[in-house]
């Protein structure tokens, strides 16, 4: 039998994404993804628990998340998870554990959908040039166009 290495999260960030750029000028964006899993207990009270996850995002979905995303913002994605060794200014190995974004979508209310969101004012705004540019860069669902808003165009 094969192995699955696969994630899916939906979320809210806990702060900005951070982009940089590689020396070849490919966009990486570091992200904080909060997700929240909320019970009863024994004696019927309400118990959450947030869990913290680093998302690393590459290329064009990384300029996306730059561009449309902030603290706050609602998304999804799906990845699979990565281990890397790095060396701290001691040089003591660290090991950090991250999912790798390969798919990401925007979440929230749609401009002019009439339903409200946990969206922010600012991302009601729909830069259509931006959106149809990010779409053009996801890869097709099923043969679909991509909805970076979470439907299908």
């Amino acid at each position: 039998m094969s192995s699955l290495n696969q994630v899916q999260l939906i979320g809210h960030l806990g702060r900005d994404p951070e982009v940089r750029y590689t020396a070849d000028g490919n966009a990486v964006a570091n992200l904080q993804v909060a997700t929240t899993r909320v019970w009863k207990d024994k004696s019927g009270e309400r118990q959450e628990d947030t869990e913290w996850t680093r998302v690393v995002l590459y290329d064009r979905r990384a300029e996306i998340a730059s561009d449309f995303l902030k603290k706050g913002s609602q998304c999804y994605v799906q990845g699979y998870l990565r281990t890397r060794k790095w060396a701290d200014k001691d040089g003591v190995d660290r090991y950090t554990t991250e999912v790798v974004g390969t798919d990401l979508i925007l979440l929230g209310s749609k401009p002019g959908d009439g339903r409200q969101g946990s969206a922010s004012a600012d991302q009601h705004t729909r830069p259509s040039a931006a959106i149809a540019a990010a779409v053009a860069a996801q890869e097709p669902l099923l043969g679909e166009p991509v909805d970076p808003f979470g439907g299908h165009a």
